[in-house]
């Protein structure tokens, strides 16, 4: 089953507690929650105190992206939060698998965002240890941007790699210009959950917008 995870970037941040609940009326999976520092990326979004606020009024699980230059600094502030998903970019660490078992060590499902212009190939020391692989359709930072097609190619890598090490778990999530054109492309190269941010959103109807992005 495709999983939906509407992306709180795009969200009305004057009013996130009601956006979030019209989302898990409508059928939303997870919540998508793009962490930026300014510096890995040139955008500052929400912080810890900010998710931590949110935690109380949804059930939802929380898919937490860290655009940031120092993920493992954040792991226990956002394991004792109660994350599901803590995924870092490949691009900013340097001992990748140490910080994998640091976050399973919390509980937490660990995921590694790629930027467009990584290859999924690096990856695969790391597959069999993985819970989630981040294929970024767009250069993070900002939402609302244009879809690049490589990326297609880029989640057929992804779960031929999670297949070759037997890896039968993990997720392939696609972020960034995921809408009713790039949905079901995606979905037919193999990725299991779909970020979308203004495709949701910017919908009139938010829970009939998830159901056709589910497909």
């Amino acid at each position: 089953m495709i999983q939906i995870a509407p992306s709180m970037l795009s969200a009305d941040f004057s009013n996130l507690r009601e956006d979030i609940r019209t989302i898990e009326e409508g059928g939303a999976d997870l919540l998508h929650i793009d962490v930026m520092d300014g510096h890995f990326v040139p955008n500052l979004t929400f912080g810890a105190p900010i998710v931590k606020a949110l935690r109380p009024h949804t059930t939802l699980p929380f898919d937490v992206h860290l655009m940031v230059t120092n993920p493992a600094d954040y792991v226990e502030e956002y394991a004792k939060i109660g994350v599901e998903y803590f995924t870092f970019h490949w691009e900013v660490v340097p001992h990748a698998h140490r910080l994998i078992q640091a976050i399973k060590s919390t509980g937490m499902k660990a995921g590694v965002s790629l930027n467009p212009s990584t290859p999924v190939s690096l990856l695969e020391d790391i597959a069999s240890d993985l819970d989630l692989i981040l294929i970024m359709s767009v250069n993070p930072g900002f939402g609302g941007q244009s879809f690049i097609s490589n990326a297609v190619k880029k989640v057929q890598q992804a779960r031929q790699l999670l297949d070759a090490v037997g890896n039968t778990t993990a997720v392939v999530e696609v972020d960034g210009g995921i809408n009713l054109e790039t949905a079901p492309l995606v979905r037919k190269a193999g990725a299991t959950m779909l970020v979308a941010g203004s495709a949701v959103f910017g919908a009139s109807d938010r829970a009939d917008m998830i159901r056709q992005l589910r497909g």
